[in-house]
């Protein structure tokens, strides 16, 4: 099964957090396999660090949603400023006050992860388990997973 990814590009700006989908970004790719942090989060690392390429990613139209995809990747950028990364993890719609699954079509994503590149490829260097992914690392990790997750000033 491919874990599908897409990845955009939006600027840093006051007032829009990085824990939150913003209304504008520039650009988006697509990357239909191995989307999962372990694998385009460590990429989106070394391409930000090491200036690495990374491979199999498709440009899309920045009105196209893949309602498959199972990750959000932002790449928060500015001129002046470091860069961040924000990953959302594709949920299932909850009632707000039963807790129950909402019979929607519409996906939901939660933020998992704000830091900066340096910061998740110390987080994905120190997972031991192999077989452990980011999310269970992170709530091994602490007990509240977003306890982890910095949200620092635009």
């Amino acid at each position: 099964m491919a874990t599908r990814a897409m990845i955009r590009f939006a600027t840093r700006e006051s007032g829009v957090s990085f824990s939150e989908h913003p209304e504008k970004y520039h650009a988006q790719f697509y990357r239909h396999y191995n989307g999962n942090v372990e694998y385009l989060g460590q990429d989106i690392v070394n391409s930000l660090l090491n200036s690495q390429t990374i491979d199999e990613l498709e440009i899309d139209n920045l009105s196209t949603f893949h309602d498959d995809a199972d990750y959000i990747y932002y790449i928060w950028q500015h001129m002046d400023k470091d860069n961040y990364i924000s990953i959302f993890k594709r949920g299932e719609a909850h009632c707000p006050t039963c807790g129950n699954c909402v019979d929607d079509d519409e996906v939901m994503y939660e933020c998992i992860y704000v830091g900066m590149p340096c910061d998740l490829q110390h987080a994905l260097h120190n997972m031991t388990n192999s077989y452990q992914t980011f999310e269970q690392y992170i709530s091994n990790k602490c007990s509240n997973p977003k306890s982890v997750i910095t949200f620092p000033d635009v």
